[in-house]
């Protein structure tokens, strides 16, 4: 099916052509060796946050409960890229269908926003803990730990369903946010009508939402505005309620009576400011380049992409690993009992 528009031929595919790092195909295969060990560090390190927290009972806390939260979207986000992206460096299998490629946009741009809106849960336990003490097992308890959770996924599908929606149907955002709210996601998987594109070729190494759209034939200023809309709702909103809390905690630690008393508070949220900052950089860097830097070669796009996807699972694990006493005994009493067996 295809139709002549503006001397340009707009068709219906079945399919996509990932092309990887477009610029970079000859060094695919040597690209696959440190993408392949992030991939492996990063599934490895997340497999450990949750197996340590699930055995040891006294990390049985919000804190805690957050950073597994925290770990499986990690697992997620990575797992939904990189085994294709590999695929492509190793095999050259860049071809994916188009049911497939509205499946990963979702994923990865659903569970992203999901995973800044658990980084405000874990504000706001901070903030409870450091200026509520007393309060804060009566507050944080488990069940209002999972409804925070699952509030964050809520939000994650709600935000970024419209958007596989809007490129399959080529609907107004009215009728798409209605379609949406009645049947959910189940179209991203169920292709009730193909859109057309000007070519089937996604220069990119995943279907990143605005790689996509730039493809199709057609108006894509909706799609624009509501990328925009989403990216402020989620990284400026939410990076502005995560400061105001830190702002309020910083005003209590200040209050403390001595330094010792001071930098004991500031330890516990040591790690979430580093967690933050591992998030919120490279996503922001990536997403201002994309839109803002025209200069900028198209490999360097695509790998800001996918460091951005990369970075927060392989760091995360790492800087909680370090900086928390009771991860780090945990590990090291299992890595003791391992050497000892041997």
């Amino acid at each position: 099916l295809a139709m002549l528009t503006f001397h340009n031929v707009c068709l219906a595919p079945s399919s996509f052509q990932l092309t990887g790092i477009p610029g970079l195909e000859s060094l695919h295969i040597w690209l696959s060796i440190p993408f392949s060990s992030m991939y492996l560090v990063a599934v490895v390190g997340n497999a450990t946050i949750l197996a340590v927290v699930r055995v040891e009972h006294s990390l049985h806390q919000p804190m805690y409960f957050f950073l597994c939260m925290l770990a499986i979207i990690d697992l997620v986000l990575s797992t939904s890229t990189m085994p294709k992206l590999l695929g492509i460096f190793w095999f050259g299998a860049g071809d994916i269908g188009l049911d497939a490629c509205f499946a990963q946009m979702f994923l990865i741009h659903c569970f992203a926003t999901v995973e800044s809106g658990i980084f405000l849960a874990m504000a706001f336990d901070r903030y409870v803990a450091i200026c509520n003490p007393l309060h804060h097992t009566t507050v944080l308890t488990h069940t209002m730990v999972g409804r925070l959770g699952m509030a964050a996924l809520c939000r994650g599908v709600l935000y970024i369903g419209p958007l596989p929606l809007m490129i399959c149907l080529r609907l107004p955002l009215y009728k798409t946010c209605v379609i949406f709210l009645y049947i959910g996601p189940l179209p991203l998987m169920i292709r009730l009508r193909l859109p057309l594109y000007k070519t089937r070729v996604i220069s990119h190494s995943y279907c990143e939402h605005m790689a996509v759209v730039t493809l199709t034939c057609g108006d894509s200023r909706i799609n624009n505005i509501y990328g925009l809309s989403i990216g402020f709702l989620v990284l400026i909103l939410d990076s502005m309620a995560i400061t105001a809390s830190y702002v309020m905690i910083f005003r209590t630690v200040i209050g403390l009576s001595t330094p010792e008393a001071r930098l004991k508070t500031l330890g516990t949220c040591g790690s979430h400011i580093c967690a933050i900052l591992i998030f919120y950089v490279p996503i922001a860097v990536s997403s201002l380049i994309h839109r803002f830097g025209h200069q900028v070669p198209p490999p360097i796009h695509t790998l800001l992409a996918n460091f951005y996807l990369l970075i927060p699972p392989i760091l995360n694990p790492i800087v909680y690993a370090v900086r928390t006493k009771q991860i780090r005994e945990r590990l090291l009493q299992i890595l003791k009992t391992e050497t000892k067996i041997k």
